[in-house]
């Protein structure tokens, strides 16, 4: 194999390598609807109760970075829409839970309807208009719009 040949493979392995992270940092911030099949019981969190229109569950660890900032934003959509609760899960030493939810990463966000069933799921740090956007579709859904 001559030189100019390495470095073409070497530039095609380059871009593959590029566009398969490129296209997974696409899809991990994009929500995913999930078949809701489980109640999830807010004391399990060390919360009284859920939100009475929806929950926005975000598990969370101590060393994310990307965390703080996907807490302030959730909790600022929370604080402007009536009924819809911000609850924050730290995993660090509770690997139970992320074990149970599948939790590969932080911050990792779950919207609950009324009834504390999972809709939709966010891996890694969520738009704020994507959340705002299946936050709206959950509770028309569930208001029966």
């Amino acid at each position: 194999m001559n030189l100019s040949d390495a470095i073409a493979l070497l530039a095609a392995l380059l871009a593959v390598t590029v566009g398969v992270g490129a296209f997974l940092r696409w899809q991990q911030n994009r929500p995913r609807h999930v078949d809701p099949g489980e109640i999830v019981d807010p004391q399990r969190f060390g919360a009284a109760s859920l939100g009475e229109q929806a929950t926005l569950l975000q598990f969370s660890t101590e060393m994310c970075s990307r965390c703080p900032g996907v807490h302030r934003t959730l909790g600022a959509i929370a604080g402007e829409r009536d009924g819809v609760l911000h609850l924050d899960v730290d995993l660090t030493h509770r690997p139970d839970i992320a074990k149970h939810f599948h939790v590969m990463q932080t911050p990792t966000t779950l919207i609950l309807d009324r009834h504390g069933l999972v809709q939709t799921r966010f891996a890694g740090t969520p738009s704020r208009s994507a959340v705002e956007l299946e936050l709206t579709r959950v509770t028309a859904v569930d208001a029966g719009v």
